[in-house]
């Protein structure tokens, strides 16, 4: 579990290696990772856009940027959580993650980024 807090929001990072959904065939490696925002924070935010890094050790380093997450651009009280899942495939078997998330302070549409912490995707069997 990766965690990391900016600005009163706390993001937690857990991932899992999905080997039912690895294709063998092509050497892809499946991982899932689920994402918990908390808002630690006195005022509510909405979550706009996700920037990703990602690493891949065969196939280098990607960028993914787009609104919101899985669909969804997330509104958050103070003291509330958004939890999801979503996964990431590479060609290795190891390869790690990080970003960012701008957020939106809506009492006065203030914007700010939020630190994704650094996490490792790697495949159990290479983890000892």
């Amino acid at each position: 579990m990766q965690i990391a807090i900016t600005k009163d929001v706390k993001i937690v990072v857990e991932t899992a290696y999905q080997n039912s959904k690895a294709n063998n065939n092509n050497s892809e490696h499946m991982f899932a990772y689920r994402i918990t925002i908390f808002n630690q924070g006195e005022y509510t935010i909405k979550l706009l856009r996700r920037h990703w890094y990602i690493v891949d050790s065969i196939s280098g380093k990607s960028e993914v940027e787009g609104e919101g997450v899985v669909g969804m651009q997330p509104i958050l009280e103070p003291g509330e959580t958004h939890q999801y899942v979503s996964g990431c495939a590479l060609q290795s078997e190891l390869g790690k993650m990080y970003g960012t998330y701008l957020m939106e302070r809506q009492i006065d549409g203030q914007l700010f980024e939020v630190k994704i912490p650094e996490f490792i995707l790697v495949v159990p069997f290479k983890n000892n």
